[in-house]
Formats: structure tokens, sequence, C-alpha cells
């Protein structure tokens, strides 16, 4: 009886694909396992075993395998099940999961190599100079890589020539499989066994009086390891002996000291663990207690407390009861700077139990993550991180935190799949039978709505710790203040009087301007032309550190330009402004003080969010400025004001959630003010201060803006009462984009009638030279889900099967945010 196994390849394939196995591999191997294995004609992937089992595919011929990668199996039954949930909901291939969830050293992919025939003789070969160039490359080093090839000769398509090379038999082409991972090792030296003996370490020691820096390297040695019974670090050795590495090699080669290699964990704890006792107040304690009991009912809990109410003590204690049943807990968190200051404090109460898994960890260091996961050991206890955390191979999960629940952030853009990290955690939790929090103190309107119909469990934590009060918020009308010319810049009288005051008590200011750079347009006064990316449908960013004008889309540059370029007028001034421009002026108003600036530009190297956030701390900045990195659950304790330059540019925004967020972003920035015994001040400029957001976030009422953006959404039926897809068209030809998007538009139609919107075109509608049509698809409550995507898929297949759009991909989004 013939064997078979269905393998997920990291491709965008709709199937999975079927190869054949021999009876003793079928013995051996186990879902969830790597194989490697050919697809195409000569390329080869790593598959992950899916299932196995005795029915022969169809329509091909199944290939055997290639090889057998691991022992034992790398993916869990649990991700299987997670990942085709993933793949179904989402409307994605099962490929683009696995690529988003397995670390890159996992996917080994093979690499063509090229390399000399044996025995050729190239005097009587006849080449072009391209085909000369390969050959005289390759008689100078033994094999070269495709990529190689291309840069060698500066041109994409270099397989042409390779085939020529091929058929006059002077080159092989062969298929290499590189693994990826290399574990950290560490050297070690140890003393030689044989002179173990005290007599023979005198002997030694005599023998050594002519190599004086040699007898005091083992001499240190001696006295190292007297004292502490571990293996001895090479590096340790050479720095206490003062001496260089050459002594040690010279030691290694008499073969008196004898060297060793161990494995080490490129991310290690290093401190010690505090001895805190969480000492809950009667507020949180109460909440904890509902908690509990809601997840003895096996309830979602959403627990909505203000900023600074102390949710973080009451997941801790929620991690350190699953952790005693050993059990693991994931704390999500929407953005990679939050990490940095709650790393620290869960380190404080677990040690070395907690692991941190983001996108700014080097590839290496996420394979390692996800080993110490797989194998729950002590190492995998707690994981916090980023989105992607969702994907890690959990053995026994038992509680998942959400915190910040609110944010976009948790939303995947690109590539596939366009998952939604809250919701997905929510199924996940489910597979495991894990109890799951959602925590905000602005929760989206969805997961309220849901806790208001009784799908989630709804605690609620209204007082801030220490009975702190909520910070006074006061709303500055800048259009009054331009009009009676009380504005330095773009700093109302009222914000530098605060600040002035804030700084000479010697605490922090905090100052938020969603937008990045200098200032976003720049203009010609004389004929209004301003300079645009030539690949995008945005105008150009002045960012002036670097006296650059960039586009934020695709990273197109030009230096500034000091003259118009349409009509070569010196006249040029700038509209708008970011943190660059904010940093800038409060350097000349404070210049005694230390600014700081935190957005994605000084945000790029790996510390980097540390670093700022450290010295803010630490009390080494007196202003930060930032992006809405700064509005995320950071603690700190002494800033007294919180100034938000500009709120009408979040409010005037083309998007449902517009009000939603404004709100959630000023309620949260607002939330950094006054965390401790005296009160906090916001000031909130705009230039419609009566804005019924504005005048919300000013006496903290979520339940009135609830209400009223519900009615709203219930009125033009968007979420939470319909559910949304969005289909973009993307094509580098114009009409064709508009013809296929009509296409699909009238396809959908016919189907779903007067729930379907477009095709529009998106606010910036050309992105790296490509054209960008939506068409939106509302889904009312009582309509199957499951039947609307099957619909959808149809269409897509019926749409991909027209020859004329094959260059207009459709990219489906569910739930967009």
């Amino acid at each position: 009886m013939s064997h078979f196994v269905d393998l997920i390849l990291p491709l965008p394939l709709e199937k999975r694909f079927t190869y054949s196995i021999t009876y003793e591999e079928a013995q051996f191997i186990k879902k969830g396992m790597r194989l490697a294995v050919q697809f195409g004609k000569n390329r080869i992937y790593t598959g992950i075993v899916a299932d196995i089992h005795q029915n022969p595919p169809e329509v091909y011929e199944a290939k055997p395998i290639h090889q057998i990668l691991d022992e034992k199996p790398l993916i869990t039954r649990e991700q299987l099940k997670f990942w085709e949930w993933i793949s179904q909901y989402y409307l994605c291939a099962e490929g683009d999961v696995m690529r988003a969830a397995l670390p890159g050293a996992f996917l080994l992919e093979s690499e063509s190599v090229v390399k000399l025939s044996k025995d050729v003789d190239i005097e009587d070969v006849i080449l072009n100079d391209e085909e000369y160039l390969v050959i005289e490359a390759l008689q100078r080093q033994s094999s070269m890589k495709i990529q190689e090839i291309e840069s060698l000769l500066d041109r994409k398509k270099v397989l042409p020539v390779i085939n020529k090379l091929v058929e006059k038999q002077l080159v092989d082409l062969n298929q290499e499989i590189y693994e990826q991972f290399k574990p950290k090792e560490e050297r070690y030296v140890k003393l030689n066994p044989a002179y173990e003996a005290e007599s023979e370490m005198h002997r030694i020691l005599d023998e050594l009086s002519r190599a004086p820096k040699q007898r005091e390297v083992l001499l240190t040695y001696f006295s190292l390891t007297a004292r502490s019974k571990k293996p001895l670090k090479v590096k340790t050795l050479v720095k206490e002996a003062g001496a260089s590495s050459a002594i040690v090699k010279g030691l290694l080669n008499k073969k008196i000291l004898v060297e060793f290699y161990e494995e080490i964990d490129r991310v290690q704890f290093q401190g010690d663990i505090g001895n805190h006792e969480i000492k809950l107040n009667e507020f949180q304690q109460k909440t904890f207690e509902e908690v509990k009991t809601n997840f003895e009912e096996d309830k979602v809990c959403l627990l909505h407390g203000v900023t600074s109410s102390g949710k973080t003590e009451i997941y801790i204690r929620l991690i350190e009861e699953v952790v005693n049943q050993g059990k693991q807990a994931l704390y999500l968190l929407p953005e990679i700077a939050l990490t940095t200051q709650l790393i620290r404090r869960l380190q404080d109460y677990f040690g070395e139990k907690v692991v941190v898994y983001h996108s700014k960890y080097s590839v290496n260091e996420r394979v390692e993550v996800f080993k110490h996961v797989r194998e729950n050991d002590q190492k995998g206890k707690i994981v916090i991180g980023a989105r992607s955390c969702i994907f890690l191979p959990f053995k026994n999960l038992g509680l998942i935190v959400v915190d910040e629940e609110h944010e976009s952030t948790f939303k995947q853009f690109d590539p596939a799949p366009r998952y939604h990290a809250r919701d997905a955690a929510v199924v996940l939790a489910n597979l495991f039978q894990a109890q799951i929090i959602l925590g905000s103190a602005t929760p989206s309107i969805e997961s309220y709505f849901n806790a208001n119909h009784s799908k989630y469990a709804l605690v609620e934590l209204k007082r801030r710790f220490g009975n702190v009060h909520m910070p006074e918020v006061e709303v500055v009308d800048i259009k009054t203040a331009h009009r009676k010319k009380k504005m330095k810049g773009h700093f109302s009288e009222r914000l530098i009087e605060e600040i002035r005051a804030s700084l000479m008590e010697q605490e922090q200011v905090i100052l938020f301007q969603n937008r990045r750079g200098f200032s976003p347009i720049l203009e010609c006064n004389t004929c209004g032309h301003s300079p645009q990316c030539p690949n995008c449908d945005v105008s150009l960013t002045y960012h002036s550190h670097n006296n650059q004008l960039r586009c934020h889309y695709c990273g197109y540059h030009i230096a500034m330009q000091h003259q118009c370029m349409a009509c070569s007028s010196s006249e040029i001034s700038t509209k708008g402004f970011g943190t660059e421009q904010v940093e800038a002026e409060l350097k000349a108003l404070f210049p005694k003080h230390k600014i700081a600036r935190m957005d994605q530009d000084t945000t790029r190297g790996k510390h980097a969010y540390e670093k700022i956030i450290e010295a803010f701390e630490n009390h080494e900045t007196d202003i930060l400025v930032g992006t809405q990195m700064l509005t995320k659950g950071l603690d700190f304790r002494k800033v007294s004001l919180v100034g938000i330059m500009n709120a009408d540019n979040l409010l005037n925004f083309p998007d449902f959630r517009a009000h939603e967020r404004s709100f959630q972003l000023m309620l949260q920035v607002a939330g950094r003010a006054g965390r401790t015994q005296k009160r906090g001040k916001v000031l909130i400029q705009s230039y419609n201060p009566n804005h019924q957001i504005i005048q919300q976030v000013s006496t903290g009422d979520y339940e009135a803006m609830y209400k009223e953006q519900l009615e709203e959404r219930y009125q033009y039926q968007y979420p939470p009462y319909y559910r949304l897809i969005r289909l973009t068209v993307k094509c580098r030809d114009f009409s064709k984009t508009n013809e296929a998007a009509q296409w699909l538009a009238m396809a959908l139609e016919n189907v779903f009638d007067r729930n379907v919107l477009g095709p529009e075109f998106p606010p910036v509608a050309r992105i790296r030279n490509e054209y960008y049509k939506n068409i939106l698809i509302k889904i009312p409550v009582k309509q199957s889900l499951g039947k609307t995507k099957q619909v959808i898929h149809r269409v897509l297949n019926s749409y991909k099967a027209i020859g004329a759009f094959r260059s207009a991909r459709v990219i489906v989004n569910v739930d967009p945010q």
C-alpha cells in the first residue's frame, strides 16, 4: 500500500501538495515535521507535514520527498489547526501563514549554484563578453550563486547566459540547500586531564619559567578555577590575566590547556529577580476577583481600566497563577516600544522565565525563542512581544493578555496573512482552552459592543492607582491665538507658559505630534508647485536632519530644493509641521534643556527604543517629542504636562474610525501625565475647540463617545453591526486597474447587490508606481460569513481565469482596520 503526505509549502498556493513516501518513512514521519521537497522544475522547498494518508492525488503523479529535516515535529497540532483557521478566515493561502509563522531559518530553500564543469578546455569555445566574464569569475572561485552572477553582470535576467554555458557543457547548475540557523557558541578552556595531579602541575609551572607570560596566564587560570568550579571562558581568562589570545593559543598548542565549545543563548536575562510582592489595592483586588470569576465561566474578559489604574499588576498576578500551574502565558503588546519598559517589570518578578519575540530580533535570536517555547522549558514560560507572537509553538498555553487591545497596530497590513492579532488570540485561546483578557483604557468599539451584548465579560477599574486624580484637560483655541498674534511658531503662549512652569519645578514634558519629519509640504509662493514623489501620489516630506525631501511610502528621496523645480523662484516655504520641526522650535525656545525625539526616524536600531525611554526615565531628558509611539502604556513618573500640538489632523481623516481613533489616541497620550500624587495637566491645541470628540476627551467621557459613534455606525452600516471585506486591485497600468476593478465590482454586485461599495481610489491612489482601487463589501449580521467568503472565492477564481487581468493583482483584506 502506498503512503502519501500532504505538505504546506511556503508559497501562495491554494491547496496543499501531495508527495509519496515509503513505508519506512511513513512510520517515522509525523504531522508538523519539515520535509525538503522538489517543487517546480528544480527548486527545493521546505514543506510542513499537514496530513499523512494513503490516497494518491487525482490530477498529478506524486513525487517522492527529497529528505526529512526534523527528528520530531517542529509545529504542534494546535498550530496547524490555528494556521488552517487563519487561512480560511482571512482568505489567504496556508503557505502565506507558514511564511509569517516560522523564523526564516526554518524555511530552507535551495539556491541555484553554478560550478565549472570538470575537464573543460575553454580555449576552443567561442564566448561572448558576458559568458567570458562568468567563466573568468568561476576560475577564481569554485562556485557562484545566481544572485552573485546577477551583480557581476549588473543585470536581472542572467539565466539565458547560464543556459548557454550549460549547453556548451562549460558549467553545471546545482541545487544546494542552506541551513540558516547557527547556534551561538562560547569558547572555553580547561586544564589537560594529564596535568591535574599536583606533582604534574608543579612540573609544568617549572617548565614554563622560560615563558613568563604563559606561566602568568596558567597561574591566573588556577586562581579563577579555584574560586568557581564552572568552566572558564577564553575571553574571561584573557581579560583577567591581562594577556593576549596569542599567549592562550601557545598553551593550547603545548596541550597544557584544552579548548571546547558550548552552545549559549543569544538572548539572556542578566540581573537579579527582585523580591517583590505584588500588593493590590482594594479596587485592583476586587477587579482581580471579578476577572477570576469570569475565567471560571470560560469567558473572554474585557478589562476597561482608566490610564494608570494599575492594570499591569493585575496581569502579573494572573500570569503568576498560570505559571505556578506549569502552563505558559502570552503577553501581547501593540508596539515594540512598549516591550522595553514591560520586560524590565516582568523580569523583576519572573527572571529568565520571560522571553521576548519581535521583528527587531535577528533570525537566530527568534529561532532560540521558538525552540524554548516549543520545549516548554523554564525559559519559554512567559512570552512578551508584538503581534507575531501568536504563531509561536505553545505546548500548554494557559493565559493570553492582550494589552492596549484597541490599537490598530495589532492588524497586519502587508504581506498576507492580513490577520488581526487580538481576534486571532481569542481563537488561539479557545484552541488551548486558555483564559484570555483584553485590557485598555479606551476599548475598541467592537470589543465594548461585544461586552455589552454578553459575548465578552466586562470588568471595570475606574480609579487610578494610589487615588491619583485624572489629569486636568485644557483646550487651547489656536485659531484665535493666530488671529491675536499670540503664537510662537506652532506653540501657543499658554503651552509655552505651562512648559516653562513644569521645567521650573524639575518636571518633565511630553509633546505629541502625529507626523514625523520637519514639514509634510514644500510649496513655491510664486507658482504654488510642491515637489511630488515620482512613484507615489504624495508630496515629499522635508527632513531637516539630513536636508532631504523624502517619500514616506516608497523611500524615494532628493536633496532639499532651494529653488522651485517648476518656475525656479527662490521663494519656497514649508507648510504643516512634523516632530522634527517641533524639536527645532523647542531647542530655540528652551536652549538650556535637553530635548529628545521619538519617531520612526530615531528608533531604527534594535536598542534605539530602550535608549530613548531609559534616558527619559532617568531624567536625562526634559522634553520628549514624539508620534503615537508615546501614547501607549508607557509609565513615566515625573511627567506633569502633556501637550497635543494639533488635534485637527487626527480628526479630519477619511475613515469611519477616525473619530474613535482620535479619542483613543488623545486620551491615551493624556494618560501619560500626572501618574504620581501631583495632578497632571494636558493641553490640546486645536483650530476647532468645540468639536464633540475634543470635548469628550476633555471630560474623559468614553461612554458618550461610544454611544455617539455606535449610533453613526448603525446609521451608515459599519462594524460592529456589519462585517467588512475590502478587495484592492493593484496594477502598474492605470486603465487596466480601472477595468479589472469595474469587472470585479460588477461580479460582486450581481450577488451582494447594494452591499458593495466602489470601486473607488483610496486617498493615496498610487504607491511605488502601482495604482490601487478599492471595493468594499458589507456583510449584514444575519448573512453567513462562511458562505459570503465562498462566493468571493468563486468570483476571484473566475477573475483569475481572465487573461487580460493577469497583471492586476487582487488583495483581500478581511476586517480591514
